[in-house]
């Protein structure tokens, strides 16, 4: 079976190849993909190439294919899981296996499976570390989101709090109590606004701050005051470029007791001193955003750690159960990812994409791995000279500028396959 895949070579050398994939075994596998959900992750790894710890040293010999955010349909199951699993399952994957204590992930350090591609193979340590996700949902794009949105669920379960003179921690937010979101009017922070509003333990109140008025005013437009309420939740924006204070005006929200909860979603030293100077009494901050500096660092008030009791936390990504829960809220329809998607492209976007994340403003970028088309954002599509991408847009309209299904149907069925 051909495929046609992105694959990693070496520092920044990505290449869009059609290839022969090997006859699978019997304890193997074959999937196409349909979706594939560009995550700066994947930027790091193509620019540090073999110098990523996820990335072979002998890639230059044995590329691998990148992309670790993809959902797609299982084709052909080999003998061995044919009992677990059939063809025309949905499906997800789950890409950090741990499988015997290494870091290989598909996406990152193996020849024939990886997010950008049409066809795979799926190795047998994907099963037998019980990564490979069936996925009960209708859009493919929620699928390939399930792995940003289990980071966010981590986070949230990777929480603690005790009670006074007990070593006891009781895991997860503190349920009723108030929470803070800094630097969360971006594609990640929206997801953990939805999580905690939707999902199955909710604050009383969230705090959402940011310095960008148009990320604030479209993450408000999308995640309401109205809704959150609904759920009996208070959600509040705050522009905290605005505040001459903004620790004071955080506080202020909070009330006497400040913040249980407060995460951090931007490696920026002075949020990351607003987020400890806002904890309340055995309050916990997690620091959710990655920094790519090794030596990033800030102050944090030890009186505090000693007398109030507060806590640090960091997590860089979520577990198979985290993954779970986010394709069954997914599935449920309790969760809606779709407004961290600000642009959709063709496979031969995803080379361009994936080097030049950094520059390309909006949240996540989602690649249809079976076509022919630039990356574009959805803001633009009902804009476009080509009647496919302005219907695409007119879909988009009539769901409050989001990405949803019935775009995702009309894409699958009229955009312009890639041929390659």
């Amino acid at each position: 079976m051909k495929s046609t895949a992105l694959r990693l070579y070496g520092k920044s050398d990505l290449r869009l190849e059609t290839f022969e994939l090997p006859e699978p075994t019997d304890d193997e596998i074959v999937a196409e993909i349909v979706t594939n959900s560009v995550c700066m992750s994947d930027h790091k790894a193509a620019l540090q190439g073999p110098d990523h710890k996820r990335v072979p040293n002998d890639v230059a010999v044995n590329p691998t294919i990148i992309g670790h955010e993809f959902a797609g349909y299982i084709r052909k199951v080999g003998k061995r899981w044919a009992k677990q699993f059939r063809a025309g399952q949905k499906f997800s994957i789950q890409p950090a296996l741990g499988y015997k204590g290494s870091l290989d992930a598909p996406g990152y350090s193996f020849r024939w499976i990886g997010g950008d591609a049409s066809h795979v193979i799926i190795p047998s340590c994907v099963m037998e570390m019980d990564c490979l996700l069936p996925y009960e949902g209708d859009a493919f794009f929620k699928a390939s989101l399930a792995e940003p949105m289990s980071c966010i669920v981590g986070a949230c379960h990777a929480q603690y709090h005790t009670k006074y003179g007990s070593y006891q921690h009781v895991m997860g937010i503190v349920e009723g109590g108030a929470c803070a979101i800094l630097a969360g009017a971006g594609p990640m922070g929206m997801g953990c606004i939805d999580y905690l509003v939707q999902g199955p333990r909710k604050p009383g109140l969230i705090v959402v701050t940011d310095i960008d008025q148009p990320r604030i005013d479209r993450a408000a437009s999308l995640m309401t005051v109205a809704d959150a309420a609904k759920h009996g939740v208070k959600l509040v924006y705050l522009n905290t470029a605005k505040e001459s204070n903004p620790v004071a005006a955080m506080k202020a929200l909070a009330g006497e007791k400040a913040f249980d909860d407060v995460f951090v979603f931007a490696p920026v030293a002075p949020v990351v001193e607003q987020a400890d100077a806002i904890l309340g009494r055995n309050g916990c901050l997690n620091f959710f955003a990655g920094p790519t500096k090794t030596d990033f660092s800030a102050r944090f008030n030890f009186y505090n750690v000693h007398y109030a009791e507060t806590h640090l936390v960091g997590t860089s990504g979520g577990n198979t159960d985290d993954m779970r829960e986010s394709l069954q809220l997914m599935a449920a329809g309790r969760i809606n990812p779709a407004a961290m998607i600000t642009h959709i492209g063709g496979i031969t976007a995803a080379r361009d994409t994936v080097l030049k994340l950094h520059e390309i403003p909006g949240g996540k970028k989602l690649i249809y791995t079976h076509y022919d088309f630039p990356l574009m954002a959805i803001d633009d599509l009902a804009k476009s000279a080509d009647p496919v991408f302005r219907t695409l847009g007119e879909y988009c309209a009539s769901h409050q500028g989001l990405w949803n299904l019935e775009a995702e149907r009309y894409l699958i069925e009229h955009a312009p396959k890639y041929e390659g």
